[in-house]
């Protein structure tokens, strides 16, 4: 029985809710189909995701992306996901350019009174932050270091810790700060940008792990 619900659960990480249906329907027979077809149904286009409670050091674990739908939301979609990967990956090796990598920074939350420092490469940036109702959205603040920069966006958590998601125009616009406390030119970072403008209600920010 496990062996079954593994060859399942692989299956239905490659279809969408139709082509998952369909295979289901294939599979299984009678009121067992019509229930787990339901369930695929209910489930499609549907990201559950846990409050966090930011709180404690994280360190930097590469970009995350988000993909607007026309409704304007993040495509949760098996098939959205794989496009947001992909990008992720090609923006992860533009920024590797300028040392903007994995573990190359760390992100200390202290929710007793809402302030965070960024390190980078040894350099700690200070800021405040603000979670928001119900723990899904997160408002950061930084100082005179960063001209003030505020973006709030979405907050979720992952299997490794966190990630938040901001409009691609304020990250983007952190991301070259960042660049410029590392000492490298913001070019790289003005690749990423041609990247986001190829895409409505793009997102950008950052994976971190606990």
């Amino acid at each position: 029985m496990k062996k079954v619900m593994l060859t399942l659960a692989v299956a239905l990480s490659f279809a969408g809710a139709a082509s998952a249906q369909s295979l289901l329907g294939g599979l299984l027979g009678g009121k067992a189909s019509n229930t787990i077809s339901n369930i695929v149904n209910g489930l499609a286009g549907t990201v559950y995701s846990a409050p966090v409670s930011l709180n404690g050091t994280y360190t930097y674990n590469g970009v995350a992306v988000g993909l607007g739908s026309s409704e304007g939301g993040v495509l949760s979609n098996i098939g959205g996901s794989a496009v947001a990967s992909g990008i992720e990956s090609k923006i992860d090796a533009q920024l590797a350019k300028v040392g903007i990598k994995p573990g190359a920074m760390t992100w200390t939350f202290n929710s007793e009174d809402n302030t965070f420092t960024l390190g980078v490469m040894g350099i700690n940036i200070p800021g405040t932050y603000k979670v928001g109702d119900g723990e899904n959205t997160v408002t950061l603040t930084f100082g005179k270091k960063f001209q003030y920069l505020s973006m709030t966006g979405t907050l979720k958590s992952t299997s490794s810790g966190a990630e938040m998601l901001f409009q691609a125009n304020k990250a983007l616009a952190f991301l070259k700060k960042v660049a410029s406390v590392v000492g490298q030119a913001s070019s790289e970072v003005a690749a990423v940008t041609k990247l986001a403008e190829g895409y409505d209600n793009f997102k950008l920010g950052v994976k971190l792990a606990k």
